[in-house]
């Protein structure tokens, strides 16, 4: 029996791939999503520890200000899993935890000097008086941000986040990048300065999970386990995936993993400038360790820490946002590291990164026992941060490429947004239009 063709075949199950599929499905397309991995959400999947207790691989959370998470999820029917709790955030820094949530809490931020703190807190009006990002493009995060804020602040408070946050690409990192964050951030506050925060019930694997059962349900089809490994083409078309299952046909396809990975399945197939093109884009990895503990290490949720003798940028407190008693009673931290995947420590064991992780932490937390862990897990992601460089706009592929029926949609196209669930499904409704537009 000859194979099928499917209308539209995605690549990738993350949260830009189930946009997509969900909403081809809903306009009566064949669909058929291929997963490299066992599991959907990508950045977003979860894992189970011994006992069971489900919980992210990665950390999440969403603004009060996103619009398509909370969309979708009403859409789906499960609008009473949407938990919204404050935020609470500080700063390690100079051997000391800073709690930085409020305005009242910033003046409180003695290691600043007190005129310090007022251009610091100034800085947002800054922020929101620019009006054509393109314009600060070709500047980095330094070169914009310094002469706004002074050297002093900057070095105490910006300099550290962004070199935990880009290691060796810190200097290289566009001012749009920054700026797009702290405007974010600006438009979430209310009234009293604080922030809301939004989360799903059970993590944003678990709303993966729904979403491949509602593609199913409409009548596509979610397959796991299965690496795009090349292509079939003729003229200036796609005709088939392939796979260790064989070819998988299709009208259309759609790419979601990050260019690399795109690329590497285009060799050979596309034009080699436009394969180059794909690789131009630089990524970060990152290495997560999930630490579950029989006692809370603050009343912090997110820690930055800004202390540059230490290897991670946060301490998230998973469980000073959604509560405990989501986990069994015990509490979730994340630690959460940047680096390129060259780094040796990025060949470290599960133990050994705990190890160093947890003597570290420690320094921080000097109640820290080893006997609070329960358990932990370590999970890298080789293609985590995209690097927007100067000019970043100027070469970033688009979603079209060299074949008139396949399309291309990453984290790294999410520009001048960062990376996110809330623009990932974004990305995957837009590319949808796309698509059927050039079928119509």
């Amino acid at each position: 029996m000859p194979s099928p063709v499917y209308d539209v075949v995605v690549v990738g199950a993350g949260y830009t791939g189930l946009a997509a599929a969900y909403d081809l499905a809903k306009k009566g397309l064949r669909v058929r999503v291929v997963e490299a991995d066992e599991d959907a959400g990508g950045l977003a999947g979860t894992f189970e520890f011994s006992d069971g207790l489900r919980v992210e691989k990665f950390y999440h959370h969403w603004f009060n200000n996103d619009l398509y998470v909370p969309r979708l999820v009403r859409e789906l029917g499960y609008e009473k899993d949407i938990a919204v709790h404050p935020s609470r955030n500080g700063m390690y820094y100079a051997g000391r935890h800073w709690r930085l949530t409020t305005p009242l809490d910033l003046l409180r931020f003695t290691a600043l000097p007190f005129w310090d703190r007022i251009r610091l807190g100034l800085m947002v009006f800054r922020v929101r008086g620019v009006k054509d990002w393109k314009g600060i493009e070709n500047l980095s995060v330094r070169e914009w941000l310094e002469p706004i804020v002074g050297k002093n602040v900057y070095r105490v408070v910006w300099e550290p986040l962004i070199k935990s946050k880009f290691s060796v690409y810190a200097e290289d990192i566009n001012a749009v990048w920054f700026w797009k964050k702290l405007v974010l951030r600006g438009s979430t506050r209310d009234s009293q300065g604080g922030e809301q925060l939004a989360y799903f019930r059970g993590g944003f694997g678990r709303l993966a999970d729904i979403m491949v059962e509602a593609i199913r349900a409409k009548g596509g089809e979610v397959t796991f386990g299965t690496p795009v490994t090349g292509l079939k083409t003729k003229d200036d078309k796609i005709t088939a995936l392939e796979t260790k299952d064989g070819p998988i046909s299709a009208k259309q396809f759609l790419f979601t993993p990050a260019f690399p990975i795109v690329a590497d399945i285009f060799e050979g197939k596309a034009d080699p400038a436009y394969v180059a093109k794909l690789r131009r884009v630089k990524y970060l990895g990152n290495m997560c360790l999930v630490l579950r503990l029989k006692r809370s290490l603050s009343e912090t949720y997110w820690l930055n820490v800004n202390d540059p003798g230490f290897p991670f940028v946060g301490v998230i407190e998973h469980t000073n946002f959604d509560p405990p008693e989501n986990y069994k009673g015990s509490h979730i931290a994340f630690l959460s590291k940047y680096l390129p995947v060259k780094d040796p420590v990025w060949n470290y064991s599960e133990d050994e990164y705990a190890d160093f992780a947890l003597e570290h932490l420690k320094r921080m937390f000097p109640d820290l026992d080893r006997s609070w862990v329960i358990e932990y897990r370590m999970w890298r992601s080789s293609y985590a941060q995209p690097v927007t460089e100067r000019g970043y706009s100027d070469y970033v592929p688009g979603r079209r490429t060299p074949f008139s029926n396949a399309f291309i949609s990453t984290m790294a196209q999410v520009y001048p947004e960062d990376r996110g669930t809330n623009y990932a499904i974004r990305e995957g409704l837009e590319v949808v239009e796309d698509m059927t537009g050039a079928a119509a």
